[in-house]
């Protein structure tokens, strides 16, 4: 079944191309990492697609606060509170570095500590998804910088042979191999960056258990396609993962994704 984006989440989906345009205008370079403060690393792509992203944000409405993973982690966060957006401009430099494919442009909309709108592009894979509370979920192809092809997303049941569960390529620890040992396993397989809740979102996967730290912009956009196509997130802890945990530094409990 076919979809259609919300004219919010098109200005969404425009603004994350062009931004994966200038990524893959990098990646076919000989770019060099640098190490941030938290010793992650970032890369020319992670700040140009930045620079893109929150001009046209700023753009589409200057009124509403913005949290970018590189402005960051330079210590410039504005006040929010009931909505702002949340951005990841490079989820899974580590992918990008290593050339796999596997990282995204992530855009999301907050409100009340939900996300209620986001976006996921991986432009290396030239897949998009995107998905809207009241809407739906869809996931496209992009060629020639145009999205096409929308097809709405629906998780699944848990099959009776188990679950295909999918894991952090980079980030894989030992809570994760407890967890493992409680649930019934189909299949395991790795993903990079926050294509993981995507995954979950279309029906290719059914569990995305973390339980290492991430920041809100790591998952905000995922977990809105993922909710949007039926799906939840919980903490460890039960309740739901929420956002504008600024008493946290916006980091986030762990969690598992799931339909």
């Amino acid at each position: 079944m076919t979809i259609a984006p919300s004219s919010l989440v098109q200005s969404l989906i425009d603004i994350s191309i062009v931004a994966g345009r200038e990524i893959m205008a990098i990646y076919a370079t000989d770019f060099s990492a640098k190490e941030k403060g938290d010793l992650t690393p970032v890369t020319e792509a992670d700040e140009a697609a930045e620079r893109i992203i929150l001009s046209g944000l700023a753009r589409l409405d200057s009124g509403i606060p913005v949290i970018s993973e590189e402005a960051a982690a330079a210590g410039k966060i504005p006040e929010v509170s009931e909505r702002f957006f949340l951005v990841d401009p490079l989820d899974g430099t580590k992918e990008f570095i290593s050339k796999n494919g596997e990282f995204t442009v992530n855009i999301a909309l907050v409100e009340h500590g939900i996300p209620v709108a986001g976006v996921v592009y991986a432009p290396a894979l030239k897949r998009i998804f995107w998905g809207e509370r009241g809407r739906g979920a869809a996931q496209g192809n992009i060629e020639n910088d145009v999205a096409s092809g929308w097809t709405s997303l629906a998780v699944r049941q848990l099959p009776a042979e188990g679950a295909t569960v999918v894991a952090s390529r980079s980030h894989r620890d030992q809570a994760t191999e407890d967890f493992l040992k409680t649930v019934k396993v189909k299949s395991l397989c790795s993903a990079g960056s926050s294509l993981k809740f995507c995954l979950v979102a279309a029906a290719e996967a059914d569990l995305y258990p973390r339980f290492g730290r991430t920041m809100e912009w790591d998952t905000a956009a995922g977990h809105a396609v993922l909710l949007a196509a039926g799906g939840k997130v919980l903490t460890v802890d039960g309740p739901a993962l929420a956002y504008g945990k600024r008493a946290r530094g916006y980091d986030n409990p762990g969690f598992i994704a799931s339909a």
